[in-house]
């Protein structure tokens, strides 16, 4: 069934590469917030550091929990072929645009409009369970949706859209998205 590792196995990292979609948690003192994910935003750098791009959307509270506290769970599905879950579990900071780390990190990605933050994740425990019960989907393509709002924005109404509804999380927590991407 499931197994525990320190690192993440060569193997598994070939099963993340192949994923269209993964999930994000976090938490602070406040609510859990569960994000999926997708548009080829994610990297790995090595066996125990997992970055990825994070892009303007509804909410910000992936930024304020880390912020207040650094844990981070990263899932994956197997949506076809043999089931798995596999879960990466560690700490993690935001890189903001005004951060020395930003230009070499988002070099790593294709450019997506309206990116606003890069997570850095240090991965102290890497574990699979069955999957046996997770459905089988086929993959039909990706959404266009955010791209093409963010695009129409532009650089100037992403910001806008920054200050009026990323600044503060669900639980009032500080996401500092305007002061760090000044």
């Amino acid at each position: 069934m499931g197994k525990q590792y320190a690192d993440i196995p060569d193997e598994l990292k070939l099963f993340i590469e192949k994923q269209r979609i993964y999930f994000v948690g976090t938490a602070s003192d406040g609510r859990v917030n569960l994000s999926p994910k997708g548009m080829d935003s994610l990297r790995i750098l090595n066996k125990n550091r997992v970055i990825w791009l994070n892009v303007t959307g509804s909410g910000n509270e992936t930024a304020a929990h880390v912020q207040e506290n650094p844990r981070m769970t990263l899932m994956f599905a197997a949506f076809e072929g043999n089931p798995m879950i596999l879960r990466l579990f560690g700490k993690a900071k935001v890189i903001h645009r005004s951060d020395q780390q930003w230009a070499e990190l988002y070099a790593r990605f294709k450019p997506l409009p309206g990116a606003r933050q890069i997570f850095d994740l240090t991965v102290d425990l890497v574990q699979t369970s069955c999957g046996m019960a997770v459905p089988t989907f086929e993959y039909v393509g990706d959404r266009e949706l955010l791209n093409d709002w963010a695009t129409k924005k532009g650089e100037a109404g992403i910001r806008q859209y920054w200050e009026d509804r990323n600044q503060i999380s669900i639980d009032g927590k500080p996401t500092h998205i305007v002061k760090k991407n000044a």
